[in-house]
Order: structure tokens, then C-alpha cells, then sequence
């Protein structure tokens, strides 16, 4: 009789006990790093609605701009850890520390996707006299100072490519600053400055016009959307323990995110960086794509942050050393 009471009450407390939803039960927070129309809200927007089926929510994207992405970094590191705050981002977080522009970086986020990875180049002006990675050198070596470099500013992919360059071969020219690639590059269109380096996304409708010229493509592989440029490692192999490298997008979550969550949107998002449209959104734009997650992600973050840190810390960029937060050098 006892044993039959006992078996009663406990299916009345199981039958009373709260039943976990499943995740999603709600709408979906996406915070964009950077403003409206940036590479970085082009790529969330594009991959996010084809996530959205799959997660069975609505992901509600808003640009959160400042700091260098270190604001919307902030805002999401200091939500619940629950999978409703996502963090739509770059590769700046990886410099923070020794760029001094904060104590965070994705060590302290989970990988949910890192989508794809822009691919660097180094473009001039049709009038420049040289045409290819080479002969600039061997011109700027003969005609010291002459040449103008575009930049961006400390950090920027200008300043780490030109760091990545420097670190094999002598480069004496002219640094003139620009306010984003997209001054820079008309301003090099115009004959304001000779060679700029930039990412392919930005500058591939300009050379697909004929309106630049590509000097180097910096990667480790030729690319569908330029045929018949050589990367440059072709001619100066000791960059190859820099590549492939550039700049990135990804998605991410607040360690310590429950893993069904995790294990719901890496699923959601690795689908959805297959749909054809984006697919062809991505190569049309010239990046290359990644779609990892787990640990390939982490492995290519730490690499990225180990060869990026370095580089700016050796070019006399960075104001702390790499050294100081366990970062390698590669």
C-alpha cells in the first residue's frame, strides 16, 4: 500500500514539475559591431533570414557603433549568458588588448560561426610606375619617400598589411591618412596617393573597371574573383607563415551559454551560410568562405589574434606586447 502511495505521489510531483521550453522560446538579439551598410551589417543581414527558419525565431538585428566595435563588444559580454544576445562582429576584438582599446576579446565568446575572411590586396594607381609587388619594391627602395601609402589609422587593415610587408622587405614611402578605405581608395583613383592596400571587397569593383590596378594579392592562394594574379608568396615565400590572413566576420555568443542553445544556433548557422544567395553574395564580394565553428574557429581566432598582435607590436603600433596577455608569437 505504501509502495503504491509513495509511486502516486511521485508522479504528481514529476506531473507538477516545470517543463523546460525549448530554446528559442522568444526573439533573438543581434547586435551588428559596426553601422548601416558596412561589410560587417551587409554579411549579418544577408545570412541571418536564411538562420531564422532553422532556429524557428526571429533574430532582431541593431547596430550598436563605437570604440571600434568595443561598444557593442561591452553591451553583449554584460548580457545573460542564455543564446537571446548575439554578438554580429569583426576581427577588432582580437586587438583590444594590445591596441589598449579594452580587456576583452573572444576568448571570452563562444564561436557560433566565423563566416568568412576578406581577402587582402594591394592596389595603385593605373599612372604608378611599377606593376607588380616587385617592382614597387624595387622602385620605392630606389626613390625613397616618394611613394604615398593610403592608411586608415593605427590597426587598421592598411597599417597590418603594411607591417606584414615591412617585415620582409624594406619599404620607405609616405604614409597619408584617410577616414575609411573608401576615401582612401578614391582619393588613389584620383592620383592623391599611389598604392593602397586594401581588402578585395572593397577595391574589386574599381580594378573589375579598370579604374586601378592590382600590384599584389596578399594570400597564400590565387582567387576566382581575380584570375591570373599570382598570390604573393609566389615571389616572396616568407610571407607564407603570415597566410592565408584578413580581416573576418563572425557570430557569437557569452561563454558560458547553454549548449543546447549553442549546439541550436551553430546548426541554424552553418545552414545557413550555404543558402546559394549568400553564397553567391560572398564571392561575388571576393571573400573567402569559412563557416567554421567549435574548435577550427577558436584555432583560426587564436591565429589570427597571434599573427595580428605581433605584427602591430613589431611595427611599433600596438602600445602593449602581446607577451603580457599569453599571446604567442607565430
Amino acid at each position: 500500500m505504501k509502495i503504491k502511495l509513495f509511486g502516486a505521489v511521485a508522479a504528481l510531483l514529476v506531473a507538477a514539475a516545470p517543463v523546460m521550453a525549448e530554446y528559442p522560446e522568444k526573439d533573438i538579439q543581434g547586435v551588428i559591431q559596426w553601422g548601416a551598410g558596412g561589410s560587417t551589417d551587409t554579411v549579418m543581414r544577408a545570412v541571418t533570414p536564411h538562420a531564422e527558419p532553422m532556429l524557428g525565431a526571429k533574430v532582431v538585428m541593431q547596430n550598436m557603433t563605437g570604440g571600434v566595435g568595443a561598444i557593442a563588444t561591452k553591451f553583449v559580454g554584460a548580457q545573460e549568458a542564455d543564446g537571446y544576445t548575439l554578438l554580429m562582429g569583426a576581427e577588432n576584438p582580437q586587438l583590444y588588448k594590445v591596441m589598449g582599446l579594452g580587456d576583452s576579446d573572444y576568448a571570452d565568446f563562444t564561436p557560433i560561426n566565423v563566416i568568412a575572411r576578406g581577402v587582402p590586396l594591394i592596389v595603385a594607381n593605373n599612372d604608378a610606375p611599377f606593376n607588380t609587388f616587385k617592382e614597387m619594391v624595387e622602385y620605392v627602395q630606389a626613390h625613397p619617400n616618394e611613394v604615398k601609402f593610403g592608411s586608415t589609422g593605427p590597426g587598421g587593415l592598411p597599417s597590418v598589411v603594411t607591417a606584414m610587408l615591412t617585415s620582409e622587405v624594406e619599404l620607405p614611402v609616405t604614409f597619408v591618412p584617410y577616414d575609411g578605405d573608401g576615401p582612401a581608395l578614391t582619393a588613389l583613383q584620383g592620383g592623391a596617393i599611389d598604392v593602397m592596400p586594401a581588402v578585395l571587397g572593397a577595391a574589386i569593383e574599381g580594378v573589375k573597371a579598370g579604374r586601378m590596378k592590382v600590384i599584389a594579392l596578399v594570400d597564400s592562394a590565387e582567387n576566382p574573383a581575380l584570375p591570373g594574379i599570382a598570390p604573393i608568396t609566389v615571389d616572396y615565400p616568407g610571407y607564407e607563415k603570415f597566410l592565408p590572413w584578413g580581416p573576418f566576420f563572425g557570430i557569437f555568443v557569452k561563454n558560458g551559454t547553454p549548449d543546447e542553445a549553442v549546439s541550436k544556433l551553430v546548426g541554424a548557422y552553418a545552414e545557413a551560410v550555404k543558402n546559394p544567395d549568400f553564397v553567391a553574395l560572398i564571392e561575388g564580394r571576393g571573400f573567402s568562405m569559412l563557416n567554421l565553428s567549435g574548435d577550427e574557429a577558436r584555432a583560426f581566432l587564436d591565429k589570427w589574434q597571434s599573427v595580428t598582435s605581433w605584427l602591430v607590436y613589431d611595427a611599433g603600433i600596438a602600445k602593449a606586447s602581446p607577451e603580457e596577455f599569453g599571446i604567442p608569437r607565430p
